[in-house]
């Protein structure tokens, strides 16, 4: 389950690491493009956005949509999958015990179960 949340966290830098580089580049001064306005001109309280920058962030968006949308789908199966390990650790004990008042000698339990144990 730890990893769940270092994924989502990747997917966090990557976005954030990604605006940060365009609004880098939008706000770097361009020798071969002309200043849009001078400061004075423009009005305080607008700001305007180029429309590919908009249809970057709409890429990016759909893009950490769709593996926010991956994460979702992989905590489930690993969820699913958790609760059948745990249902096979006590498969094993409880076969385990059944020899052991049988007699005979105790099946090893595998390593990869021993950390769905619940005991």
């Amino acid at each position: 389950m730890g990893d769940d949340g270092t994924v989502l966290g990747v997917v966090i830098a990557v976005v954030g690491v990604i605006g940060s580089v365009l609004v880098a580049r939008v706000s770097a001064p361009s020798p071969d493009r002309p200043a849009l306005e001078s400061e004075d001109s423009r009005d305080a309280s607008e700001l305007r956005v180029s429309p590919e920058i908009w249809e970057r962030f709409a890429v990016l968006e759909a893009k950490v949509d769709h593996l926010t949308e991956l994460v979702e789908k992989k905590k489930e199966e690993v969820t699913a999958l958790e609760r059948l390990l745990r249902m096979a650790m006590r498969i094993v004990r409880r076969a385990n015990r059944r020899l052991a008042r049988s007699g005979a000698p105790p099946e090893e339990v595998p390593r990869e179960l021993i950390p769905y144990s619940i005991d």
